[in-house]
């Protein structure tokens, strides 16, 4: 078999069931619906039969705790991470798409793009304080002080207090980025720029764009120092990566893996189509490890969040979760081992 394709075809067996209740949008009556809308996850540790972390939904303001067993996710306590709401005082949801783990450390990103808009209703001009409040909303990087300790703590109750900080600076580095700056303020539908992925790594987070797509087959990432980022300091060091992924596509999540980042790409744009693995190095190696096979059933699911979970001789296996998918509908797929490591076991 060549390098580069998935190991199996199709999904093997039903998907993972989720244990509790994993939180979606909250309602302006205070009730929170079930999730449809997950949308990144992260883990304290690479390897282990059980491992702690959290999870987001973009239609939320909070991330929640989970626990990743063989077989099944269990859900515990949320954190609430902001309080804006528009002019009625409604719930804004803070468009979590990114969730990464680091020396103590999760971060949750934001989108940090122009509102969705599918039914073209936002008029720049007369929603134009609709549109600021949407967009500072989303327009957040979150940094929270959690340990392993303190997730387990947060099973069996409903609300964890965490110490967490916040930043909207991330918005102006995009902003002066030559290549990005003219889609910051665009709507996704042409081509403007939306955060998909978040991924850490020493001292760098790496930021995932799903949009804007660049030169034609381009998606960027762009790091930058994950200290800094959260100070008035100028000792951000912003780099900016081009991932050649293919026309039209883009970063849909980043995840953390023992040998680089694995970047989940599908269609940038609201279109339909494949959606793939890759492994990224970090620098200048890509390589295609795994396609997604489609899910079955009439309710169409993105790909929307992706976590690293095992490695054998010559594959490994993550798991999948989707928007549009009941709870995330998580499901664990076999990708290949980037080349070279397969002849070391991983």
């Amino acid at each position: 078999m060549e390098a580069g394709v998935t190991v199996d075809q199709s999904w093997p067996g039903e998907p993972w069931p989720v244990i509790g209740k994993l939180l979606g949008e909250e309602q302006p009556d205070g009730r929170i619906d079930k999730s449809q809308n997950v949308s990144g996850i992260a883990s304290t540790q690479l390897e282990g039969a059980v491992r702690y972390g959290l999870v987001i939904d973009d239609e939320s303001q909070a991330t929640q705790l989970v626990m990743v067993e063989r077989q099944h996710l269990k859900v515990g306590a949320t954190i609430r991470l902001i309080d804006d709401v528009n002019k009625k005082g409604h719930p804004l949801e803070l468009d979590g798409e990114g969730v990464a783990y680091a020396d103590g450390h999760f971060y949750v990103v934001g989108s940090h793009g122009h509102p969705r808009d599918k039914e073209k209703r936002l008029d720049p001009g007369r929603d134009a304080e609709i549109i600021r409040r949407r967009t500072v909303a989303s327009s957040r990087l979150v940094r929270i002080a959690l340990t392993e300790a303190d997730i387990k703590a947060g099973f069996g109750q409903e609300q964890l207090d965490a110490t967490f900080a916040q930043t909207g600076r991330l918005r102006t580095v995009l902003s002066r980025e030559p290549l990005l700056a003219p889609f910051l303020s665009r709507p996704l539908d042409e081509n403007g720029l939306t955060i998909e992925g978040l991924v850490a790594r020493h001292d760098r987070l790496y930021v995932g764009l799903r949009a804007p797509s660049l030169g034609g087959d381009a998606a960027a990432v762009l790091s930058v120092k994950a200290a800094a980022i959260f100070t008035d300091t100028d000792e951000v060091a912003p780099e900016l990566h081009l991932l050649r992924l293919g026309p039209g596509r883009g970063v849909r999540d980043l995840a953390a893996s023992p040998w680089g980042a694995l970047v989940l790409a599908g269609p940038s744009g609201e279109v339909p189509g494949p959606y793939s693995i890759y492994h990224w190095d970090y620098g200048a190696t890509l390589e295609l490890v795994g396609e997604i096979p489609s899910v079955p059933g009439k309710a169409p699911r993105k790909p929307e969040a992706l976590l690293y979970l095992t490695s054998e001789a010559s594959s490994a296996w993550v798991l999948v979760l989707f928007d549009g998918g009941k709870e995330g509908e998580p499901r664990p797929l076999r990708i290949r081992l980037p080349s070279g490591l397969a002849a070391v076991g991983g």
